[in-house]
C-alpha cells in the first residue's frame, strides 16, 4: 500500500505537467478558433489536447487511494471544521477518481455495460463537492489568520496609517472595507501558500460548474482557469514549503 501511495504521489507531479499543457492547448485553441489561417494548427493542437486527456486518465488509476490515505489523516485533526472539510473533500475527491477510473476502463473497452452520461455527471459533482469543501477550507484559514493579525498592536498602527494616508479612498470606499481588505491582503501576504491555495480552488471551480450548467462560461475561461491551477500545483509540488497545512 505505501508503495502504491508513493507511486501514485509522484505521478502527480507528471500530472500537473501535463494538466498545464493540455489547458494550454485548449486556450491557444479557443484564442485562434476564429483565425482561418490557423486551422491546421488548431486540428493539431486538438489532437494533441485528446491525447493528454487520455494520458491522463490512465495516469490517475489508483490515486484514490492517496484520497483514502489523505481522509485517514484528515480525521485525526483536533479542529473540527478543518476535519470535516478535509475529510470530506478527500472522500468526494476518490469518488470522483473511481468514477474516471470507469470511464477509462469504458473508453479502451475494458467494460461496456455503464451508463456514460450518468458516470461522468456523478464525477463532476462530486469533484465539485471536494472543490467546495476545500474553498470553505481556504475562507476558514484565511478567516483565522485575519483575527489573528487584527490583534496584532503592529498591524493595527499600520492600518490606521493606511487609512490616515490614503483620505481620497475613504470618499470613494467605506473606511471599514478599505480596512478589512487591507487586513485581508496583509494576511495573505503574509502566508502565500494559504493565498495560493486558494487561487487554485476558485480556478478548480470554473470546470464543474460548466460541466454541471450550474455557471456556464466558455472553454477559454475554463482552459484559462485550469492552465492557472494547474501552474500553481507545479510551483507547489517543486516547492513543499508553498503547500498549504494541513
Amino acid at each position: 500500500m505505501d508503495t502504491l501511495v508513493k507511486f501514485t504521489s509522484i505521478s502527480q507531479g507528471k500530472d500537473r505537467v501535463f494538466a498545464a499543457t493540455q489547458f494550454a492547448c485548449a486556450l491557444t485553441t479557443h484564442l485562434l478558433r476564429s483565425n482561418s489561417q490557423r486551422k491546421q494548427l488548431v486540428a493539431k493542437l486538438k489532437i494533441v489536447e485528446a491525447n493528454i486527456s487520455a494520458g491522463r486518465k490512465l495516469l490517475k488509476l489508483g490515486n484514490a487511494v492517496n484520497c483514502v490515505k489523505a481522509a485517514e489523516r484528515s480525521m485525526q485533526l483536533s479542529d473540527r471544521v478543518l476535519c470535516l472539510c478535509l475529510t470530506a473533500a478527500n472522500i468526494n475527491r476518490g469518488l470522483s477518481l473511481i468514477c474516471d477510473n470507469v470511464l477509462w476502463a469504458r473508453s479502451v473497452g475494458l467494460i461496456s455495460d455503464i451508463n456514460q452520461k450518468s458516470w461522468s455527471l456523478t464525477s463532476s459533482r462530486c469533484y465539485f463537492l471536494s472543490v467546495i469543501m476545500n474553498v470553505t477550507r481556504d475562507a476558514y484559514v484565511v478567516l483565522r489568520l485575519m483575527m489573528q493579525k487584527a490583534k496584532d498592536k503592529d498591524f493595527r498602527q499600520r492600518m490606521s496609517q493606511h487609512l490616515s494616508e490614503s483620505p481620497e479612498v475613504a470618499e470613494v470606499v467605506i473606511p471599514q472595507l478599505d480596512a478589512l481588505l487591507f487586513l485581508l491582503f496583509e494576511s495573505l501576504k503574509a502566508h502565500p501558500a494559504v493565498a495560493l491555495d486558494t487561487l487554485k480552488n476558485v480556478c478548480d471551480l470554473f470546470s464543474p460548474l460548466d460541466r454541471l450548467g450550474i455557471y456556464q462560461s466558455n472553454t477559454g475561461v475554463v482552459a484559462f482557469c485550469g492552465l492557472i491551477s494547474s501552474l500553481i500545483g507545479i510551483v507547489t509540488i517543486a516547492k513543499p514549503s508553498l503547500n498549504i497545512k494541513p
